[in-house]
């Protein structure tokens, strides 16, 4: 076994998780090993996710409410630290599912408000002029979206970095009535404790970054998976050299941007020419 790590279960729900974990295999008397075991995981595995360096998966989460004889216990913890992401297209479920797990999400994008701080009315606008996409799948889609800003209203959100372009605040996206909303909420969202937006100017040398919009998932400090836009959709990739890429490429197009503080009174001012 190896060596105890105190597990504070009020810091957040995955810490609840790998408590109640722990707090239930010392229960029984058993190992991390004879746990294992039982539920046909290495005896690492056990340890990892208690001590919260390996996320569990839900089979997991079953496995050992069978093994401790719980009546989805762990599975109810599991659902509340990890719950399943939103009805979005397939191509998007993989990064959906890192806005959730991430501890860190760092975003960047040259033409739109990033989807975690879209309204409903500048979401569905943007969704409809999608060629051929019908009322149901403008509202499906419309909706997830919107389940997706639940990230940051949970009990341990993710820190999240956004670098927008100074275009964005000035693109007609619907009536000004819709951009006006959109940018009092992105106001709203900058003051959250656990976001910074900073806003790129028009005359910045930011080249980099005009090829396109991308986001870096972080898993205590450490990128491990990026989402890059593209035609007709974006992909989710792992693969370390490019992520290697984008984190240099996101470095370079932030430092180009304004300061938290004023990138905030940029778009304050943008909201008021927008009646």
């Amino acid at each position: 076994m190896g060596k105890m790590v105190d597990i504070d279960p009020d810091e957040s729900a995955a810490a609840r998780f790998a408590y109640e974990l722990r707090r239930h295999r010392l229960a029984a008397r058993l190992t991390q090993a004879q746990v294992g075991r039982r539920i046909g995981f290495s005896e690492s595995m056990i340890g990892m996710v208690e001590t919260l360096k390996r996320d569990p998966t839900e089979g997991f989460a079953r496995l050992c409410d069978q093994a401790f004889r719980l009546d989805g216990v762990l599975l109810g913890l599991y659902m509340e630290a990890w719950p399943p992401p939103p009805p979005v297209p397939e191509h998007f479920r993989d990064w959906a599912a890192e806005e959730l797990r991430a501890t860190a999400l760092r975003l960047w994008d040259p033409l739109l408000i990033p989807g975690l701080f879209q309204t409903e009315a500048y979401a569905r606008w943007i969704i409809e002029c999608a060629p051929g996409i019908t009322t149901e799948e403008v509202d499906q889609r419309v909706s997830a979206r919107m389940q997706r800003k639940r990230t940051l209203s949970r009990d341990d959100p993710p820190m999240v970095w956004a670098v927008i372009d100074e275009g964005v605040l000035c693109r007609p996206v619907g009536c000004p009535s819709v951009i006006r909303e959109q940018l009092e909420y992105l106001v709203e969202m900058a003051r959250h404790p656990k976001v910074t937006i900073q806003i790129v100017p028009y005359g910045a040398k930011a080249g980099a970054g005009l090829l396109g919009a991308f986001g870096i998932a972080e898993m205590r400090g450490v990128p491990y998976t990026v989402y890059v836009e593209g035609q007709p959709h974006g992909r989710t990739v792992d693969e370390r050299s490019l992520i290697a890429k984008l984190v240099n490429r996101y470095d370079a197009i932030r430092g180009e941007a304004h300061s938290q503080s004023l990138s905030l009174k940029v778009i304050e001012e943008a909201v008021r020419r927008w009646i």
